[in-house]
């Protein structure tokens, strides 16, 4: 009997040491938080808010990394993710708010305040996590796939493979099959990337709404020069204030070929539109800060300088936060802020790596294999590169959006094949007997029922007075 509790003892040895290490880890990552990131406790550290924000950006940059290869994550990486993210997301179980209830007592019935958690945390947590799980799920989809693999450093030798470590020297050169990936295989990665591509639009329009919600750092305000032309400098400045404004030609006249000065573009933009919002909504007591402006003008150029923003936004996606940004998320006091913020920041950084990765297969591997000049906007994943030609999508490239517009979110490569091949079996018998119009009008439904990505509903808005905002 005692040789056979010994052995109990010595199997659950393992699970408890398991156990009291993450004990151990959770105690050392919250007391971080508790010290502002200030170990020594000479009260030198950064607020909670922060504290938390950078708990969570770090977290995800020890996991995640680079995510150079299209492939699962590593089987220790995952669950390790998962643990520590939700023990970081914990805090938000105890950010309520007040609210009015109704209690019967004795027969008595009165209202009472109570507490539950405040609602934009309550709402965009959940979604966030399943947003998460999404792009996992995508990751792990590489799993099985033989169509294309990475050539090791060793390997390179060719002049377009020199090229390519020239351009990204830090990630591997993808490689495929001779005559280049498979019609299937091209069909697949276009239908991976078009769903990691709905969670970088919703991540990023969450991510941009919660910006929106943190009040302006005052010290943010203090360093604004005195009025928008000296932010802008008079040729920028010139070419947002004339009659007849057109954002293309704006962007064109435009220096956009580094990311330096894109960000500097769009930092002095932000600055304009910060200043004329406050001399349209309060008096600041500034007496440098008056001008002959009307304030329908100030209102129309900063509805400008909006849509520029939202359109570098759009075509440079990821560009660097802007001092204002950064700013904001320093000076944040609001943790809740802060937790939905960092979170959906490293969702989006992590959806644009996939895509990228998924364009760097296409675009790289397989134009190189076939050699050919015209087969990069052909096969091109980039939707940019097609609507910039002026060209409409013919009718089979409609119908065959349609018909992967109602397949399911997830599914390898041997998935989609089989998948692929149902559909094709379904529609041959639809169309066999004569039912063209009702497969056209189901997939059409099935298109139409999808919903909006909160992106789609902030453009809607970037035209809006800063009156109707508020």
């Amino acid at each position: 009997m005692a040789e056979d509790n010994s052995d109990a003892n010595s199997e659950l040895d393992p699970e408890l040491e398991s156990i009291y290490a993450d004990m151990e880890l959770m105690k050392e990552r919250f007391a971080k938080l508790l010290l502002g990131e200030d170990m020594s406790g000479g009260g030198k550290g950064v607020s909670s808010a922060l504290a938390l924000s950078n708990a969570i950006t770090n977290l995800a940059a020890s996991v995640f990394g680079e995510i150079s290869r299209l492939e699962p994550m590593p089987a220790e990486s995952k669950p390790r993710w998962r643990k520590e993210i939700d023990w970081l997301l914990s805090v938000t179980d105890h950010i309520v708010e007040f609210v009015p209830s109704k209690q019967n007592t004795n027969g008595v019935t009165m209202e009472i305040m109570i507490t539950r958690q405040r609602s934009d945390v309550h709402v965009n947590i959940p979604a966030l996590k399943k947003l998460d799980g999404m792009l996992m799920d995508c990751l792990d989809n590489f799993r099985d796939q033989n169509e294309f693999t990475y050539v090791s450093k060793s390997d390179v030798g060719s002049k377009s493979n020199r090229k390519r470590e020239e351009d990204k020297w830090w990630l591997p050169t993808p490689k495929v099959p001779p005559n280049g990936l498979s019609d299937l295989a091209r069909k697949w990665l276009q239908f991976q990337k078009d769903s990691v591509n709905q969670v970088f639009k919703t991540v990023m329009g969450m991510n941009a709404h919660i910006l929106t919600q943190m009040e302006i750092p005052e010290s943010y305000i203090d360093a604004l020069p005195k009025n928008g032309r000296a932010s802008l400098g008079d040729s920028i400045y010139k070419n947002i204030t004339v009659d007849h404004f057109d954002p293309d030609n704006f962007l064109s006249a435009m220096d956009l070929t580094s990311e330096k000065k894109i960000l500097d573009l769009k930092n002095r933009m932000e600055v304009s539109v910060v200043i004329w919002r406050r001399k349209m909504t309060n008096n600041d007591g500034k007496s440098g800060w008056g001008s002959g402006v009307s304030l329908e003008k100030r209102e129309q150029f900063e509805d400008r300088a909006e849509t520029i923003l939202l359109i570098l936004k759009h075509r440079y996606p990821g560009i660097s936060q802007s001092a204002l940004d950064v700013s904001k998320i320093e000076n944040n006091q609001d943790v809740g802020h802060a937790v939905l913020e960092s979170y959906s920041r490293i969702l989006e950084s992590l959806a644009h790596k996939v895509m990228s990765r998924i364009e760097d297969v296409v675009m790289h591997a397989d134009n190189l294999a076939k050699n050919i000049s015209g087969d990069l906007k052909r096969n091109s994943l980039k939707d940019s590169a097609s609507r910039a030609s002026g060209k409409f999508p013919n009718a089979k490239e409609e119908l065959e959006k349609l018909k992967y517009a109602n397949a399911p979110t997830s599914m390898t490569l041997s998935e989609f094949i089989s998948w692929t091949l149902e559909q094709d079996k379904e529609s041959q018998e639809e169309l066999s007997n004569g039912n063209e119009s009702a497969t056209l009008a189901k997939q059409t439904s099935a298109t139409n029922s999808k919903k909006i990505s909160y992106l789609e509903k902030l453009e809607n808005l970037g035209g809006r007075s800063p009156a109707d905002r508020q």
